[in-house]
């Protein structure tokens, strides 16, 4: 994969962004405004992050015109907008140099002598977000880019002044191979993406190649087959965490202690680090939890900083996020998506003292619903109720013929509907007090969590 180089930002100043307020533009338009670069961008919805990005000097126009490029000597797009988005053809025809966001990222990722990449089919949010609560808290000052919230810095992302940077890397389509990483980490690998990917056999080929750029180190899961056959035959210095004590971190020790809190040793190489405190549910998440401390380690945390910081930690937004509660019933959101994710999400809230979970699941693709549908029909009924949503079909057609109906069909007692404002009544007419609802999907089935809510 060829990369963009930093004499496409040689002598320019006014730098515009189509599609300024997406959560990814939003820590790209951070660091480039702490760099002394003039920011503008357009959008077509009003939100939080353009408010954010007003607030911080950014020129922001609504609706998208080719006059909005007035000055621009840069144009940065997202994978989402369209080759006939007027202003992309606008640039094109002026000759203003274009770059999508995922190359403009790569790019920033080489300004940073201890960049960690964290990446896997599952956990890479939380476990940046963990990582960066830690460094931020430790006060070692980390640029952050996130791809989701992180209430402690405000926001998807931040520009610091260190040397040090946490970066989620996404391996949808690739991006992940335009970053630059000192520090590869990576939780887990396994198929999905299979639109693109075709096998699982590629995925692993490309994670080899993530890690395979990694100047400092490769730090894996060690318990993961699929992750280990990707590290193979690399000659980086290699640190593994997992459950198992012949990884060089891993938790030991294990407490639940009600709710969504739990406690564990954290285990380096036998030597006991400390007892962490953790405020986020699920085992998968004490596995997060060592990764991010691993990380921390290697660029200069402490045990102790680590031991103060994380359970700080509260959830990433749409990870597990408890959103309120309606005549007695808890209303929560994730966005989980893949059978794997779905099932450690749903195990954890089957742990945790609620009467029933309920799972509101917005399928999403028309390809990962067809390719994958018995296992969401095997790990869906984890949950004492299921309740579908319409496919969420994004950026495919349905030339696959699939429904929701038949998800719902393989569920014994699952029901569906076609709104989520049909789903929101049916859900509050029945479920009980004690109850637990999760709304479940990477697509816009928050939504319905809001309705439930009366929002």
């Amino acid at each position: 994969m060829t990369h963009i180089d930093d004499t496409i930002l040689a002598g320019k100043h006014h730098i515009h962004f189509i599609g300024v307020g997406g959560s990814g533009m939003f820590p790209i338009v951070q660091i480039l405004l702490s760099q002394g670069y003039a920011i503008s961008g357009s959008d077509n919805n009003p939100g939080e992050t353009l408010d954010a990005e007003q607030a911080m000097g950014v020129t922001v126009y609504m609706g998208q015109r080719p006059e909005n490029l007035k000055g621009a000597e840069l144009v940065v797009y997202s994978a989402a907008i369209m080759e006939d988005n007027p202003e992309l053809v606008a640039a094109r025809q002026m000759g203003v140099p274009v770059v999508e966001r995922s190359e403009m990222l790569g790019l920033l990722t080489r300004h940073y002598s201890d960049c960690i990449c964290v990446s896997g089919t599952h956990g890479k949010t939380t476990t940046t977000a963990m990582l960066t609560q830690i460094l931020y808290g430790a006060g070692l000052d980390p640029t952050a880019v996130i791809g989701g919230k992180l209430p402690a810095i405000g926001g998807s992302g931040r520009a610091g002044s260190s040397s040090i940077m946490t970066c989620e890397a996404c391996e949808f389509v690739d991006t992940f191979l335009h970053l630059a990483p000192d520090y590869a980490v990576i939780l887990n690998v396994d198929a999905d993406h299979l639109d693109y990917f075709g096998t699982l056999e590629n995925i692993i080929k490309s994670f080899h190649k993530f890690a395979g750029m990694a100047t400092k180190a490769i730090l894996y899961n060690g318990d993961d087959p699929n992750t280990c056959k990707a590290v193979e035959g690399l000659d980086q210095p290699k640190t593994t965490f997992g459950w198992r004590e012949d990884n060089d971190f891993y938790p030991a020790n294990i407490v639940q202690k009600g709710g969504v809190k739990c406690g564990f040793d954290l285990m380096c190489r036998g030597e006991n680090l400390g007892h962490i405190e953790l405020n986020v549910p699920g085992r998968h998440n004490i596995l997060n939890a060592v990764a991010a401390a691993a990380a921390a380690l290697a660029v200069g945390a402490t045990p102790a900083q680590i031991q103060e910081h994380l359970p700080q930690f509260r959830g990433a937004h749409r990870r597990f996020e408890v959103l309120g509660q309606v005549n007695g019933v808890t209303i929560a959101d994730d966005y989980a998506h893949h059978p794997a994710e779905l099932k450690v999400t749903l195990e954890a809230a089957k742990e945790m003292d609620f009467n029933r979970v309920w799972a509101v699941f917005q399928p999403f693709t028309y390809s990962r619903t067809a390719l994958l549908l018995e296992d969401f029909a095997k790990i869906l009924p984890i949950a004492d109720r299921v309740v579908l949503s319409a496919i969420m079909g994004a950026r495919e057609v349905n030339t696959y013929g699939i429904y929701a109906k038949d998800l719902a069909d393989k569920i014994p007692g699952c029901v569906w509907f076609e709104t989520f404002p049909e789903i929101a009544r049916y859900v509050i007419q029945e479920a009980q007090p004690g109850d637990l609802v999760i709304t479940l999907g990477c697509g816009d089935v928050y939504k319905c969590a809001h309705m439930m809510l009366g929002e």
